[in-house]
């Protein structure tokens, strides 16, 4: 084979290397590119559901409060209900007693 055909043949082969390294190299930055956007959407979606699952966890705190807080509510509203009985039920004695003393301390005057 002529020197010149070699010649030609190598210049050719080095052209397609050229191209296929250039078609290799944008590919690259193409799978780069969707690599990266495919990241940032993965990354707001993951952000986006830790907000939501942030909120439903403070929505579901809040919940539990307002129930624990009903709870104690009722809980003083029956012991208050249980005293003010206790109370009424003492009224006669007490009103017994203080006559009595208010009795005593009148006799000990005369």
């Amino acid at each position: 084979m002529p020197r010149q055909e070699v010649l030609n043949e190598i210049k050719a082969a080095e052209d397609d290397a050229e191209e296929i390294v250039a078609e290799a190299e944008a590919d690259a930055e193409e799978r780069i590119a969707e690599a990266r956007s495919e990241a940032d959407e993965i990354r707001t979606t993951a952000e986006e559901e830790a907000e939501q699952d942030a909120a439903d966890q403070l929505e579901a705190a809040h919940e539990e409060i307002d129930a624990r807080r009903e709870e104690i509510l009722e809980e003083g509203e029956a012991a208050r209900e249980e005293l003010v009985e206790e109370a009424q039920d003492r009224i006669d004695e007490a009103v017994e007693l203080a006559i009595d003393r208010f009795e005593e301390a009148v006799n000990a005057q005369t």
